[in-house]
């Protein structure tokens, strides 16, 4: 006797629109994280130069008694894809670039935008302290820029501070804790939504 229904193989199409469905619940929940996960690794950078900065700014000044001014670089405001760092070359008419004058300089393309304010608190003709900060749009929205910062005034208190280039305010950066901004010598967020994104 012959079995005329037998089932040849395959899937049936409610079975291939429950698998379907788990895909997509899966990746609902999967793709939001590791956006996250990659904005915080974009994020690292800002992070890790600004403490190089801050190192090679004190450096220069235990050697000549000075901080160093540097203009924003690169010139143009990174967005969500790494741009050339503009002073591969510290020769010629960037030899007098802040930076090429302490000797920062980041391995490769960046996806921040560095300078360094200074000013002369005392008087003497020499500045004694600045803010380094970095902007960024790392979450390609435009509308919420990235800004750390690293804030050192004439003392571990901030006094006579200095404000960033890109809106580091004078009175330190911001501490999540007190939701104020009052934290010096330390790399940090300029305000309350930076080092966040939309996602």
């Amino acid at each position: 006797m012959k079995l005329l229904n037998r089932r040849k193989g395959g899937f049936t199409l409610i079975e291939l629109m429950i698998v379907v469905a788990i895909i997509g619940i899966l990746a609902a929940l999967a793709i939001p994280n590791f956006i996250r996960f990659q904005l915080r690794a974009k994020a690292g950078e800002g992070k890790t130069n600004l403490k190089a900065i801050s190192v090679a700014q004190e450096g220069y000044f235990s050697e000549f008694s000075v901080y160093v001014q540097s203009a924003a670089e690169p010139v143009v405001l990174p967005g969500n894809v790494k741009t050339r760092w503009g002073l591969i070359d510290c020769g010629g008419v960037n030899m007098g670039h802040g930076f090429c004058i302490t000797g920062f300089a980041p391995e490769g393309e960046v996806f921040y935008q560095y300078a360094v304010a200074v000013a002369d608190t005392d008087g003497n003709g020499a500045a004694d302290v600045y803010t380094a900060d970095a902007q960024s749009d790392i979450d390609g929205d435009v509308a919420n820029i990235n800004i750390w910062g690293y804030v050192k005034g004439t003392d571990p208190n901030g006094m006579n501070a200095i404000a960033g280039f890109f809106g580091c305010p004078a009175t330190g950066v911001y501490d999540a804790v007190t939701q104020t901004n009052r934290i010096f010598e330390t790399v940090s967020p300029c305000d309350a939504t930076s080092g966040r994104s939309v996602f």
